[in-house]
């Protein structure tokens, strides 16, 4: 005969922390089941048909130990009675999605489609980004609708309105991108039927003329390499932190959100380094980043403080906006220019006054490889070729060019 397992009450059970089942008694077959992750849900381990199946009975403590052991008690007589409650409790949700499948509007199609993919996506921006998109220029044509009546002269009116295709081509494509991933996820579900409306293969692209046709291309506003001396000399004139932030960013030609994301954790000055996590890159690669003589002096004169940031915002623990580094520039009256653009400007000085090769230049910036099978052989980062490349990037920063002075870097292709 199986031992009874020893009956908890509700504070032995808040207590129960390590990961597996623990058998709860009061009910045969009841446990909590820990999770790695510390989640925590009910589970009653029993005998159908003969099948040893584990029902789920609703997480902790949203379902306290009582209510648990009511559930599982249900479930038990169920079984006695001869029924299969794990079979009733799928035909349920059958019938429920059948039934709202007649009633869900696209806008409630959308926000669970969001809640589904968010976990999946690199940040909360990416969603909320989806939801602001779709709320702007969906949702004031199809959002109330039954998802199920959606059809292709929908679409096309929200894509059509106001030129929309034609004058804002990339955020239209993105948009209508978004509308297909929400259809196709309510298809799935059971909520419509038929064919994509918003499908671009074989479908749209016979009404609309192709994205790379009308758009174009828009580059962040780049300072001219010539320009840079000057800019820095005036950058270093303000005392600010974001001033001296948006230097380090042009000195190590690194992306605003590395930046104003930086940890003293990840900088070693006596090494001069600058090691960037994975979660923290676009491509979710760790990222080494050599620091130029000047970029160390710079973050030699910030006050250390071992895990925290390095250019603080105002709030205490929150790093600096973006709009601050765009106020900095604002102030130093180029209201024409970005962060990300000192980045083109670097990638312009690489190929147009020095011999290193594209792919330091490539690296330095962080761009991940598109050649699939180059990208397979290069298993370095070019670090030390880098290392050289900064500091003599760091050293034209500190040149105010002449007009007609031409200012040699590395003659000879760097080997």
């Amino acid at each position: 005969m199986p031992k009874k397992a020893k009956e908890l009450g509700p504070l032995d059970v808040k207590r129960l922390v390590e990961p597996g089942l623990h058998a709860v008694g009061g009910v045969a077959g009841l446990h909590l089941q820990v999770l790695p992750s510390g989640g925590k849900s009910w589970v009653l381990r029993i005998v159908i048909g003969g099948k040893r199946c584990d029902v789920g009975l609703g997480g902790f403590p949203d379902v306290p130990l009582a209510m648990a052991r009511e559930k599982a008690r249900e479930v038990r007589e169920a079984v006695q009675q001869g029924r299969d409650p794990i079979a009733e409790r799928a035909t349920a949700r059958s019938l429920l999605a059948a039934q709202r499948g007649a009633e869900i509007t696209f806008d409630e199609c959308a926000r669970k489609f969001i809640e589904a993919k968010s976990a999946e996506w690199k940040s909360a921006k990416h969603a909320a980004q989806w939801s602001a998109t779709l709320e702007t220029y969906a949702s004031p044509v199809i959002g109330t609708m039954q998802v199920r009546d959606i059809e292709l002269a929908h679409i096309v009116k929200i894509l059509e309105k106001d030129n929309f295709w034609t004058t804002k081509t990339e955020t239209a494509s993105r948009v209508r991108g978004r509308i297909e991933s929400v259809l196709d996820w309510a298809t799935v579900r059971g909520f419509r039927k038929g064919a994509n409306p918003a499908r671009w293969k074989g479908h749209l692209d016979k009404l609309l003329p192709a994205p790379k046709k009308v758009s174009k291309i828009e580059h962040h506003a780049a300072l001219p390499v010539d320009e840079m001396g000057a800019f820095i000399r005036d950058l270093r004139q303000r005392e600010a932190i974001a001033a001296r932030a948006l230097e380090v960013l042009i000195l190590t030609a690194a992306r605003s959100g590395e930046i104003r994301g930086m940890t003293w954790d990840e900088v070693d000055l006596d090494a001069a380094v600058w090691v960037v996590p994975a979660e923290r890159m676009k491509a979710k690669r760790e990222h080494r980043v050599p620091l130029s003589t000047r970029a160390i002096e710079v973050l030699r004169a910030q006050p250390v403080v071992a895990g925290d940031l390095v250019f603080p915002g105002m709030r205490e623990g929150a790093p600096l906006s973006d709009m601050t580094l765009t106020a900095v520039l604002k102030r130093m009256g180029r209201p024409d220019l970005t962060a990300h653009g000192f980045r083109s400007t670097f990638r312009d000085w690489a190929a147009e006054r020095t011999n290193y090769p594209r792919e330091v230049a490539e690296a330095a910036l962080a761009h991940t490889i598109e050649n699939k099978v180059e990208a397979a052989y290069r298993r370095g980062d070019l670090f030390e070729k880098r290392c050289r490349m900064m500091e003599d990037w760091s050293k034209f920063c500190d040149t105010i060019q002449v007009a007609g002075e031409v200012v040699p870097i590395r003659a000879k292709a760097v080997a």
